[in-house]
């Protein structure tokens, strides 16, 4: 079920201090054969102040071994055989609304849409989620650190965090490895990978969709930001895929990433981020994302698009997901529209975060370095 969300707070709890210094986060996942590729794969190149992250993950892994050789006897020739109804892709960029817009569709139960049990744990999650779902309850923090949205391991999350531990193909492993930030950051459109990178990543994908196609047996609603520059291959894998993309304010976006990579990282990293810059690494990868999305989207079908003004979302929910519905010829919104009305009233005391103003020099930096996208949907420099 979508996640509610409660009223804004910062105080430290012992789960978010557990986390913090050991918790594994998104390589829980991993089984020991993947870690140890992982690892020589960064030349086992970690830090030891972060040896109590280490130990969870390697623990972790060794607890995945035989679930996952259990899941592969047991499950292997239904996935190998399952085949994937063309899915609803939610696009934009990090920041600019996409989960909001994702827990919105996803109250619809013709739908289905990874939890986030099943991407932290995709090898064995049809084996273990309902058994191990209250132990990661317990020690999972209650709110997310970069916007303090409720956590849970049901919640409907992003699929992309599936292929930190399934294939290694994904530029969410920058956080954990930021010494290599610029090899995993060539996932993000895949215009410098290899043919082999390439393969890996397609078949981690679709093998993770087959799976949650068996275990839910409906059409996907998936979100990930790292799809808004794939268009192209989304389509070729699924030519009847339809896209619904949230823009927001660009300023907004940049204060609520700053803020995001200040508390998101340090609950995945395995090496030292002093010294990165990480604000100029947020301008680079909003131009890279939209010069692809600009590039590709004109690849989509007629009424198989629809764009949704994220200020627009906050101010009329429902009736802009009505639109959505109306837009892409998704099925009768009035089966969806009670429980869509119920959520929106249970998230209506969430506050957000507030920013500081930006200064003057980086409002013009993002005017000049982020013109297209203010100038496409009309935001104010």
């Amino acid at each position: 079920m979508p996640r509610a969300a409660g009223p804004h707070m910062r105080t430290t709890t012992w789960r978010e201090w557990f986390n913090d210094l050991s918790g594994p986060g998104v390589l829980a996942g991993l089984t020991p054969r993947g870690w140890f590729e992982l690892l020589r794969d960064n030349r086992f190149r970690v830090s030891g102040r972060y040896f109590p992250r280490i130990a969870s993950i390697t623990w972790s892994a060794l607890m995945q071994a035989p679930a996952s050789g259990l899941e592969a006897l047991r499950y292997g020739r239904a996935v190998r055989a399952a085949s994937v109804p063309p899915p609803l892709f939610v696009l934009g960029h990090w920041r600019s609304g996409t989960t909001l817009l994702h827990d919105l569709l996803a109250v619809d139960d013709r739908f289905a849409s990874p939890t986030l049990y099943q991407v932290i744990y995709p090898h064995t999650f049809l084996t273990t989620e309902t058994v191990a779902s209250p132990f990661l309850r317990f020690f999972m923090p209650k709110n997310r650190p970069q916007d303090n949205m409720k956590l849970d391991p049901s919640a409907v999350w992003e699929d992309e965090f599936a292929m930190c531990a399934w294939g290694f193909v994904s530029p969410y492993l920058a956080w954990a490895f930021p010494r290599r930030a610029a090899h995993y950051d060539r996932f993000h459109t895949f215009a410098g990978a290899t043919p082999e990178e390439f393969r890996r990543w397609r078949e981690s994908f679709l093998g993770f969709l087959r799976k949650l196609t068996v275990k839910h047996r409906k059409p996907l609603i998936l979100k990930s930001p790292t799809h808004t520059a794939r268009v192209r291959l989304l389509l070729e894998l699924f030519p009847d895929a339809k896209f619904v993309h949230i823009h927001r304010n660009p300023y907004d976006v940049f204060r609520s990433c700053r803020h995001m990579y200040e508390k998101a990282i340090r609950s995945m990293r395995l090496q030292p981020t002093d010294g990165i810059d990480w604000d100029g690494r947020i301008v680079r990868l909003y131009k890279e994302m939209h010069a692809a999305f600009f590039a590709e989207r004109g690849l989509i079908p007629p009424g198989r698009y629809h764009e949704v003004c994220y200020e627009e979302l906050e101010k009329d929910p429902v009736g802009q997901v009505r639109r959505v519905y109306e837009s892409l010829g998704l099925p009768d919104f009035a089966h969806a529209e009670p429980r869509l009305e119920s959520y929106v009233e249970s998230i209506r005391s969430y506050r957000k975060n507030a920013y500081a103003q930006l200064p003057d020099e980086w409002r013009r930096r993002l005017a000049v370095e982020w013109r297209a996208c203010f100038e496409e949907w009309g935001y104010p420099v």
